[in-house]
């Protein structure tokens, strides 16, 4: 009996040798850290839902606002998944410049005490959730674009195949250890691996579905407002969770971050309603939102390199370019880009990624283990170039992959609802459900 014992015990020693090989190892895991980024990951989570959900869902047809809430829960579950399966480890274990390695699919040798060299104050296991949290609102985020017209079966298939095949290589690029990140491309927050790539992608799904029908012709006025200002707060208080997190811990770099976002939001707010106000006549509470939104993606990269006063700047900027991007641009070019997730998403990440090589403020990203990055107004102007050549490569990269993900769903189940299902609504068509009057 003993013997039986004692090779038991062996056996299981030897199954879990990498765990306790990677416990074993003394980790610098803080509680504050901890329990700060806790939080922030819960309100990333609740930025897809309900956050994402009631923001896309007030702005669509009443016929759709089940079908556009399903794209969001969808992704919260299917893409977390598969986070957990291989996402995490291709985009951030290995050293290869272009991709991960299968190190920790399924999480393998996760224990305890074990942390990522990227995030050494918190268990590995809070950094992947915290990262799975992002790829969740990236592929959510690529639904408004589409809204109205793709199949529940396509959009789940199609963000399978994108999360391998863009976001977790950009991912890796970025923040991972790949190369752009090793070239020194700053993305504090995003605005490339989460706006450029759910703007981009969302932009080339969109010119492949093709318009819904009537669009330019038909009204297609936003079922309920008010819907998409719970969001908007919902995804505003959010996203303190998205940039302030992105400092991976509680500290001052953690607070500048969150106060350059608020203002940022509030800037972006402001400005677009002003220039609604002018052209119009009256500020409308979409653009007021849309404003904060833009505002809010936009300063996502730069949010930890930045000041406080930059935040302000760069939101007013964004105001501005991404109005005209949604208003002029969109109606000039007539693509069907439903709820402007290229015009606020995919325009803000690029713009926020060049004005961090702008504004990017040295002794904040400063750490002891290498120097703080300076923009353009600190004397580095290579900054800035290294920014423009980082968001072509990600944006070359995503059309690329999403032409990819779109082909092979096209093949497995075809993209578009029929055009009965369509008139129907998808409320209906594909979830057999309705609001009623």
């Amino acid at each position: 009996m003993s013997l039986f014992r004692s090779g038991l015990m062996g056996s299981l020693t030897f199954l879990a040798a990498p765990g306790l090989a990677r416990a074993a190892e003394k980790s610098s895991i803080d509680a504050a850290d901890t329990g700060f980024m806790i939080v922030a990951t819960a309100l990333v989570l609740m930025m897809t839902l309900p956050g994402l959900a009631l923001f896309y869902a007030g702005m669509v047809r009443r016929k759709n606002v089940l079908a556009t809430m399903a794209q969001s829960a969808g992704a919260l579950a299917l893409i977390s998944l598969l986070w957990m399966l291989a996402g995490y480890s291709l985009s951030f274990s290995g050293s290869g410049a272009w991709s991960g390695d299968f190190e920790r699919l399924f999480l393998n040798g996760i224990g305890m005490e074990t942390v990522s060299p990227l995030a050494k104050t918190i268990p590995e296991l809070l950094f992947a959730l915290y990262q799975m949290t992002f790829a969740v609102i990236t592929c959510a985020l690529i639904g408004g674009a589409v809204a109205d017209r793709m199949k529940f079966s396509a959009f789940l298939v199609f963000i399978t195949i994108w999360l391998f095949v863009v976001y977790a290589p950009s991912a890796h690029w970025v923040w991972g250890g790949g190369f752009l990140g090793a070239m020194g491309f700053l993305d504090f927050a995003g605005g490339a691996v989460v706006h450029i790539n759910a703007g981009v992608a969302g932009l080339v799904a969109a010119l492949v579905l093709g318009p819904r029908q009537g669009y330019g012709r038909e009204n297609m006025s936003p079922f309920d407002l008010s819907l998409a200002v719970v969001g908007t707060g919902l995804l505003w208080v959010g996203w303190f969770g998205f940039n302030g997190g992105s400092a991976l811990g509680a500290g001052s770099r953690a607070v500048f971050a969150i106060g350059s976002t608020h203002l940022a939001a509030c800037a972006g707010a402001v400005v677009w309603a002003a220039i609604e106000w002018r052209h119009r006549g009256k500020p409308s509470v979409l653009g007021i939102i849309s404003g904060a939104i833009a505002g809010l993606g936009t300063i996502t990269p730069a949010s930890g390199f930045v000041l406080p006063w930059h935040g302000v700047v760069i939101g007013a900027i964004a105001g501005v370019v991404c109005y005209w991007a949604c208003i002029v641009v969109k109606r000039r070019l007539k693509y069907d880009d439903s709820l402007d997730v290229f015009g606020v998403h995919g325009v803000g990440g690029i713009l926020g990624l060049l004005m961090a090589g702008v504004f990017a403020t040295s002794w904040l990203s400063v750490t002891p283990e290498a120097p703080g990055i300076s923009g353009l107004l600190e004397g580095n102007a290579e900054q800035l170039g290294i920014q423009a050549l980082g968001v072509l490569i990600v944006t070359g990269g995503c059309i690329f992959g999403t032409l990819i993900a779109l082909g092979l769903t096209h093949m497995l189940t075809g993209l578009r609802v029929d055009a009965e299902g369509e008139r129907q609504g998808l409320d209906l068509a594909l979830h057999g459900e309705a609001i009623h009057q």
